[in-house]
């Protein structure tokens, strides 16, 4: 391991949990009749970040879906068991579920502005949420992206549209357009894969600026990134094809990667498999 690495990993350990912002419990997932995941309990830390790691195909992003029900717009798909937002059934009676993906927002692998200018990327959520004054948009546009850390970047070409930026920029930006509508909670299912370096040291130092205000929960299939941002991981499995996914362990980050309790973990964090 690193002297970097490891001094990441011993400051992540004094990091609070604080109250848990999801709890999750006895959960199982299906797509028609193919039980995805199963007996997933677990509690996600508020305004901390979590990473969930393991194979392709072990149902991270499945899961990572769940807590906004973004699954909810495919077809057959039906969830069994608990998940609490703030101590509320997001399955429950009277839930909303676009108000929840507003207070849930979620950053895909490709980013995807659309085709509007970088301010109208941006302004997109509180319009439809029925802000019109120009000052007020003006101030959200700006503290956002200034959040995002693409203020410097975009400032003077606003007009521009979104899909002209590079890459990296393109996911700043629909991060920007995230946190225009103030959400509690920010998804990221795999947000570096398609962005250069350069641009995901930005998204990495990004997370750990929003943390203190936002809860994190990132998809990654890089230990070394794992190990940089999060504060908790989660491990899935399946361990045979057409078996559900579970939650193989759940610690610390700096726990998880320094002595794994499951002998699974250990083998996937050292790369024996996966």
């Amino acid at each position: 391991m690193s002297e970097r690495l490891a001094s990441l990993l011993q400051d992540q350990a004094s990091v609070g949990s604080g109250r848990d912002k999801f709890e999750v419990k006895k959960l199982d997932f299906f797509y028609d009749k193919f039980n995805a995941l199963t007996d997933i309990t677990v509690g996600i830390a508020e305004h901390a970040v979590t990473a969930f790691i393991g194979p392709s195909g072990c149902g991270k992003s499945t899961f990572l879906r769940c807590l906004n029900r973004m699954n909810d717009l495919i077809p057959g798909t039906r969830v069994e068991g608990q998940i609490l937002l703030d101590g509320q059934e997001i399955h429950g009676p009277g839930v909303d579920p676009v108000d929840l993906r507003r207070r849930v927002g979620m950053i895909f692998q490709q980013p995807n502005p659309f085709p509007m200018s970088i301010y109208d990327n941006v302004a997109y959520g509180p319009r439809l949420h029925g802000m019109r004054k120009k000052s007020e948009l003006d101030g959200i546009v700006e503290e956002s992206l200034k959040r995002a850390n693409l203020w410097k970047e975009v400032k003077d070409i606003l007009g521009r549209g979104g899909l002209t930026l590079s890459g990296g920029q393109q996911q700043r930006l629909c991060i920007a357009r995230v946190l225009a509508v103030e959400p509690d909670v920010l998804l990221m299912d795999e947000p570096c894969s398609a962005i250069d370096p350069t641009s995901v040291q930005k998204v990495e130092d990004l997370m750990a600026e929003l943390k203190d205000r936002i809860t994190i929960v990132i998809v990654t299939h890089n230990m070394q990134q794992a190990a940089r941002v999060s504060d908790f991981t989660a491990f899935f499995l399946q361990e045979m094809a057409g078996e559900p996914a579970h939650l193989i362990e759940f610690e610390r980050t700096a726990a998880l990667f320094t002595s794994p309790k499951d002998k699974r973990t250990e083998d996937y964090i050292t790369g024996r498999f996966g």
